[in-house]
């Protein structure tokens, strides 16, 4: 915990700050409650001197209470004041040291502060948790490929097993996710998610394993990394196959061993989290290519799951529309005939992401409470035209079957054979062209390549 002492006798601050520091505590002092205020961030506690130069205690209080209330505040008065510090405790102070006081009492005092604090934090946590809670219910879908899932979830869930979530972009991974943490043993202890395509690869190492005071230039204070902040949880690691290869190596060892160090510190912490991952590339082109590490790939794929992209299980476009439709439209507006048609016409290259943003659009700009085909906004592609295809026309006497299946012998052919490369070309995931050769009963003659 992070303790901020604010008292202008030097001799009394110092004392106090070694003694707190000697309790494991991260301990910080200013002299007055002006040059207090600009070091309150990520700070847990306050113990502050009613009398001081300057700002009194009570005008601090106040102004911490504003702006962060739920920021605990201890007072310190001397024998003799104690109405002024009843006076602050009514103005939301957690409690009130009087001068002189022993070692043993600011021990006990303190300590009680910061576990009203953690319990604060941690009741804060878990109904913020239980408005986003996941379950199979926010899942949505009666498709073989989703009932597969599913299946698996129940499956996997139970166990401290890490999983690796396949799929596309916006087929819902992140739900997926949350609905094997929530069907856990841990779904009351933390799920962090850490989207690693979006952290700079400077900054990746220290946001995942945390670091100490003076690590490198602006490490002001020490930091736990996301890691630590999931202990006893889950820990789900999203676009996994953007990790840079040195981070690469620590996140093997937390699997392996279930350990890692700060940056700029040599002491080792044990952790205890289960790992969640997911991809939306091919990771076995990545190992190929040398940009995934294979022992972290077999570590990941313990358990893995498949989500099928929309486009491949259309018949759960309904159910997903109306669940969203519901969300945004609150109950007044349903659909039209033309309009599940035009939807189930479209190929969701975006996925479910895709199809939340199209009803969301279509709610706000409908025309009256019964959405027509016209009222149905879909995402334009390039040269304005639909990406579902609308606008497009087949080369002549060729089915779509046939075209499709050209276009994917073409970029076989461009790749020599080889699926990954092909599969790349064609923005798509190996297993998802796998599944377009079954379908059409070109896995056999392409070989395996």
């Amino acid at each position: 915990m992070r303790i901020l002492i604010i008292e202008d006798e030097e001799r009394l601050r110092r004392v106090i700050e070694l003694h707190l520091s000697a309790e494991q505590h991260d301990v910080v002092g200013a002299a007055t409650a002006e040059a207090a205020l600009g070091q309150l961030e990520n700070v847990d506690l306050v113990l502050t001197d009613l009398k001081m130069p300057g700002m009194d205690g009570l005008t601090l209080l106040e102004k911490i209470h504003k702006e962060s209330p739920q920021l605990p505040v201890i007072v310190m008065t001397a024998f003799g004041n104690v109405e002024t510090a009843v006076e602050a405790m009514k103005r939301g102070a957690a409690d009130f040291l009087q001068k002189p006081f022993s070692l043993a009492h600011l021990s006990t005092v303190v300590g009680k502060a910061l576990e009203m604090r953690r319990l604060k934090v941690e009741n804060e946590r878990l109904r913020q948790e239980l408005e986003t809670r996941s379950g199979f219910g926010n899942l949505i879908g009666h498709s073989a490929g989703m009932r597969e899932v599913f299946r698996l979830i129940e499956k996997v869930a139970p166990s401290r097993a890490t999983v690796l979530l396949c799929g596309e972009s916006g087929v819902g991974k992140d739900m997926v996710a949350r609905a094997i943490h929530y069907h856990s043993p841990r779904r009351t202890q933390p799920l962090v998610k850490i989207n690693c395509g979006a952290l700079p690869e400077n900054l990746m190492e220290s946001e995942l394993f945390g670091y100490e005071k003076g690590a490198f230039t602006g490490a002001t204070v020490a930091k736990p990394g996301k890691f630590e902040q999931a202990d006893q949880g889950t820990v789900f690691l999203d676009e996994i196959g953007d990790v840079p290869l040195p981070v690469q190596v620590k996140l093997l060892r937390v699997l392996q061993e279930r350990e890692f160090e700060r940056l700029g510190s040599n002491r080792t912490r044990k952790l205890d989290v289960r790992v969640v991952a997911a991809t939306n590339v091919d990771l076995r082109a990545a190992l190929e290519g040398g940009r995934f590490r294979e022992d972290l790939y077999y570590r990941l794929n313990v358990m893995p799951i498949n989500i099928p992209p929309l486009r491949e299980r259309l018949e759960d476009v309904p159910a997903l529309a109306g669940h969203f439709l519901e969300r945004f439209g609150e109950g007044r507006y349903r659909f039209s005939v033309a309009a599940l048609e035009k939807l189930l016409g479209h190929r969701w290259p975006g996925n479910v992401r895709e199809l939340e943003n199209v009803i969301e659009r279509s709610v706000l700009l409908a025309s009256g409470e019964l959405l027509g085909a016209e009222d149905i906004r879909l995402e334009m592609g390039p040269r304005g035209r639909a990406g579902g295809g609308e606008g497009l026309f087949l080369p002549a006497g060729m089915t779509l079957d046939e075209y499709e299946q050209s276009i994917l012998r073409e970029a076989l052919k461009r790749a020599s054979g080889n699926k990954s490369q092909a599969a790349r070309l064609l923005g798509i995931t190996r297993n998802a062209l796998r599944y377009r050769l079954s379908q059409m009963g070109l896995e056999d003659k392409e070989g395996e390549g």
